[in-house]
């Protein structure tokens, strides 16, 4: 995808390039010590070979993100439907609580995300990936590696927002909301993203290439045995998830990109806690145990078995309450904005807050905005008490610990705390 600009456009657009130190509005700026703009850089994605003229200066501006041509498009479907089948999130048996924290975070993504701590063979990575066929469609700009939303300057890349600001009309596709696994042994390079080494080397520019958190804009980041993650990449998460944008520092180039996503995580608390300071980020806690009653279990055998043996006609017979669920999300995020809650309840939530010595305002934040999203998944339009209860445990439990030495509160004393304060 190319393009020129006249000579005026693109004396500004280099002007403002140079001169900015803001990583939040023109997203990258240039370290230079003679004042002076020499040779190519490639900045964010943007190859500009810049030639100094008397009177005016050429700049071309190409994207470094492969467009999605027809033939390509063809053998994106076609590896799509070769993938390893993923269990239906409808024939999940049991584990409510870890279900309803993942909805509730796929309807309104400002709750923050979910921690899932539980025992081992519980289902925790298979029903947080189930979630891949249901999550609902979103608009993106065609191409763009950063998945900028075409009405939204927040989550736009750099190259998108000056199109916007020019006037440019841009190439809209719907696509489903991404799923990015982030591994433990991954480098900070990988996530953060990084030069282009061969493109260095075979053509002499400085290209960019994103990382792992570029592709998670505007989708969910899911970390597997989150409690065994390495520090340095805990702190880049931490950063990230805070501020909704990453900036990596590379070569005298300084980028900033939007990184606006869902963190979700899960481990077994038998192999260590997480750090008070990253539970806080997440937004909600699901605690997940062994299924102890015999009838489930067996019905839960019987129906891996089915899915091991026939995967596609297995998920088949679920494909009506995958489609009812999936479009049960977008009506709930669509009326998300429509909800209302009383002043009273939130008054009484910050109170249960109070009195608990909860840290922070963040668990009266993230509680008000779970009870509206299982209110709006509910179909209704104003948040009752019950909606509280319901995610209040879940919101609070994770923010009671001071001590990095104490286990995770069941949910008990903040249950007591609401009947208190709601009575």
């Amino acid at each position: 995808m190319a393009g020129s600009l006249g000579p005026s456009s693109a004396a500004m657009l280099a002007h403002r390039l140079a001169s900015s130190s803001s990583p939040k509005s023109p997203f990258l700026s240039l370290a230079s010590t003679s004042g002076q703009i020499h040779g190519k850089k490639l900045l964010g994605g943007f190859e500009i070979p810049l030639k100094k003229g008397r009177s005016q200066l050429q700049l071309t501006v190409t994207n470094v993100a492969t467009e999605v041509g027809p033939t390509k498009q063809a053998q994106k479907i076609a590896s799509k439907e070769s993938q390893r089948p993923v269990y239906p999130f409808a024939a999940i048996v049991g584990q409510e609580e870890m279900k309803l924290c993942l909805l509730l975070n796929v309807i309104d993504p400002k709750i923050g995300g979910v921690m899932i701590m539980g025992d081992r063979g519980t289902g925790k990575s298979t029903t947080v990936r189930s979630l891949v066929d249901i999550l609902p469609e979103i608009n993106v700009v065609t191409g763009d590696p950063f998945n900028s939303d075409p009405e939204d300057p927040e989550t736009m890349g750099m190259e998108i927002r000056e199109k916007v600001l020019a006037g440019e009309k841009l190439p809209v596709t719907m696509t489903k909301i991404t799923m990015v696994d982030l591994p433990l042994g991954a480098t900070e390079d990988r996530v953060c993203g990084t030069i282009d080494i061969e493109k260095a080397l075979t053509e002499g520019v400085k290209a960019f290439e994103p990382g792992l958190l570029a592709k998670a804009n505007r989708g969910i980041l899911y970390v597997d045995e989150v409690n065994l993650l390495d520090d340095h990449l805990v702190d880049v998460l931490l950063d990230s998830a805070a501020s909704g944008w990453n900036t990596v520092e590379r070569e005298g180039i300084s980028i900033s990109h939007p990184a606006r996503f869902i963190l979700i995580g899960s481990g077994n608390p038998e192999e260590g806690e997480l750090r008070p300071q990253l539970l806080d980020r997440f937004g909600m806690h699901a605690q997940v145990g062994t299924v102890r009653d015999a009838e489930l279990r067996v019905k839960i055998v019987e129906e891996r078995a089915r899915f091991d043996q026939n995967p596609k006609e297995f998920r088949d017979s679920y494909r009506a309450e995958q489609e009812k669920l999936q479009q049960q999300i977008s009506s709930a995020r669509s009326s998300l904005s429509s909800v209302q809650i009383d002043r009273d309840l939130k008054v009484k939530i910050s109170k249960v807050c109070a009195e608990l010595n909860v840290d922070g305002l963040r668990g009266d934040i993230v509680t008000n905005r779970a009870a509206k999203a299982l209110a709006s998944l509910k179909g209704r339009d104003k948040v009752t008490a019950d909606d509280i209860a319901t995610v209040i445990p879940n919101c609070l439990r994770h923010r009671l610990r001071k001590d990095p030495l104490e286990s995770i509160d069941s949910g008990l004393l903040v249950i007591e705390k609401f009947y208190e304060v709601f009575s």
